[in-house]
């Protein structure tokens, strides 16, 4: 049986895929490989890069007259400043894969003589030269995790391939292809020898284009989740279908994850797949929140990023749903180039629906422990198990007053605290029975809330005959779940209060009849230090349009 893969390159005996070389040009790239270009292809971690390469690899080898090999230097991010450790690791990497991948042990052979004769800033240069000298065929180069290397160890791996580019063909590769996150213009290197940062457009101004790997497209998304139907029999709602590609748009981990998590993960879910039992939207949402708690590697990754200050300047306004002022258009490229953000049309937006989760709640992780003792689940339950929401923002209100100036100054991302700490004391009481959908971007002004709280009851006791006419009182043993929405806008207070209310008031109606609900709540904070809490805390209920609203103040 095979399976949706989740980690490293796929095989294609093993793991549900389809041609790799499918999702690449691959006409564009065997006309930059005749034409004797070296350039880029770069993508976010986990969307398939290595699996790319290697298939291009195998056809390269397989069908055309270059001889092709792929190497992964990943190894000697553990060098660091130490060139010689960096690029006697690299030299060791490109011996060990020409005899893996090409059966051509010549490079093991002298790889360590050439780097005691040329030393470390210039063996790399000489040994692709003697090995292309010795081939009878063009060299073909696949360098991937170039953007591993740290420092000087990346500086004189540029420059040395730099160095060897007129000599292509005879004496150097024919192409090289350089693979990493991002592209290699927005490299900034910091040299320790030179005491200065080199620009990656600098160490390697050879290069002819930058290609870029996209995610799965949805059609692409269906196929793959096709391939399981066809090898188990077990079927995908359309329902299920349509909730991966909405949560992942594409995004090839994720949709491999979700599938995995929902077919494969328990015993359970795996005797489901002998029985045929279809895969349901609610097993999907199960699976989303599984792989969220889990803090799966891949989603780990890019939260560890969200503390670097030039993330922090592109994600604190879409949180906050103001306008980005004054940034640099690289830190902009950073954040797209990690896969964070997504340029869609001219608008700037967080990737997909499950990185829009993660993030603040990465961002709100410790202020959730730490709001254990202040926050418990059970104050906001009601009798029937329902979420008593008007209670629950009465708590957060008194809670806010008398400890948001502390609470607030904890997050690295203060100017969106407000938003951020409501969302922590939510999630805390949520986590026991329910879930947040997020909506929140640049210049929206606002961060639309979804809370779905899931509950159940019993059906009411009947009294059923018993004997002698006796009566006795049957509890039935099944309960009904019901499935509760509440709808919370948050606003930063900018403009006139009744400005804000205003413009408020319609933000949460528009979503409100998006969502299908009659209620909602409008939370507003002001953090204009000169008022009073007495001028800032108030709630009433207003009737728009014909939904009523609930106005918090704060």
């Amino acid at each position: 049986m095979r399976y949706f893969n989740t980690a490293g390159p796929i095989r294609p005996k093993d793991h549900y895929c389809f041609n790799p070389l499918e999702r690449i040009n691959l006409e564009e790239i065997l006309s930059l490989i005749e034409q004797k270009k070296y350039f880029v292809l770069h993508a976010p971690r986990q969307t398939g890069k290595t699996s790319c390469l290697l298939a291009l690899m195998e056809y390269l080898n397989n069908q055309t007259d270059f001889k092709c090999l792929y190497i992964n230097v990943e190894a000697a991010q553990g060098a660091r400043e130490d060139v010689k450790r960096g690029v006697k690791a690299i030299l060791n990497e490109l011996g060990s894969r020409s005899k893996f991948h090409l059966k051509d042990s010549y490079i093991d052979k002298i790889w360590s003589e050439t780097l005691e004769k040329s030393g470390e800033d210039g063996a790399l240069n000489a040994l692709l030269s003697r090995w292309t000298e010795e081939s009878q065929k063009p060299i073909v180069l696949f360098i991937d995790e170039i953007d591993s290397l740290i420092g000087d160890t990346l500086i004189s791996v540029l420059r040395q391939i730099r160095a060897g580019y007129d000599k292509r063909p005879e004496n150097f590769p024919q192409s090289i292809i350089l693979c990493g996150v991002r592209d290699v213009r927005d490299y900034r290197i910091h040299s320790d020898r030179d005491k200065s940062i080199i620009t990656g457009g600098s160490a390697f101004n050879i290069k002819a284009v930058s290609l870029r790997l996209g995610d799965f497209t949805e059609p692409e998304v269906y196929e793959l989740l096709e391939e399981h139907t066809k090898e188990t029999g077990q079927p995908f709602d359309v329902k299920a279908k349509e909730l991966i590609w909405n949560y992942t748009q594409g995004q090839p981990w994720l949709v491999n994850a979700l599938a995995y998590q929902a077919c494969f993960e328990t015993k359970a879910k795996r005797d489901k797949i002998l029985e045929k039992m279809p895969i349901t939207e609610e097993m999907i949402i199960d699976a989303k929140e599984a792989l969220i708690l889990r803090r799966e590697t891949h989603l780990d990754q890019l939260a560890d990023k969200l503390r670097e200050e030039r993330v922090r300047k592109i994600i604190a306004p879409m949180i906050e749903g103001i306008f980005i002022e004054n940034i640099n258009p690289d830190d902009l490229q950073y954040v797209i180039d990690l896969g964070l953000v997504k340029k869609d049309h001219s608008e700037i937006k967080i990737s997909n629906p499950i990185y829009r989760e993660v993030i603040p709640r990465e961002l709100t992780t410790i202020t959730q422990y730490n709001l254990g003792s202040a926050v418990q689940a059970a104050w906001y339950i009601a009798k029937d198990g329902s979420l008593d929401v008007v209670k629950l923002l009465q708590g957060f209100q008194e809670f806010f007053r008398e400890n948001s100036e502390i609470w607030v100054e904890r997050f690295d991302y203060k100017e969106a605290g407000p938003q951020l700490l409501m969302q922590a004391f939510l999630q805390r009481v949520i986590n026991s029975g329910g879930r947040i959908e997020r909506e929140y971007g640049l210049g929206k002004g606002r961060t639309d809330l979804m809370v779905i709280w899931n509950y159940y009851i019993s059906p009411t006791p009947s009294l059923l005959p018993k004997g002698e006419g006796k009566n006795e009182e049957i509890t039935p043993k099944l309960t009904h779940q019901r499935v509760q929405k509440e709808i919370i806008e948050l606003k930063i207070l900018h403009k006139s209060l009744e400005k804000t209310i205003s413009d408020g008031l319609e933000q949460t109606y528009k979503y409100m009849d998006r969502c299908g609900q009659s209620e909602g709540h409008l939370v507003i904070f002001d953090r204009e230090k000169s008022k009073t809490w007495e001028e800032k805390i108030f709630c009433k209920t207003e009737s728009y349009k014909g939904k009523a609203i609930t106005v918090w103040g704060m």
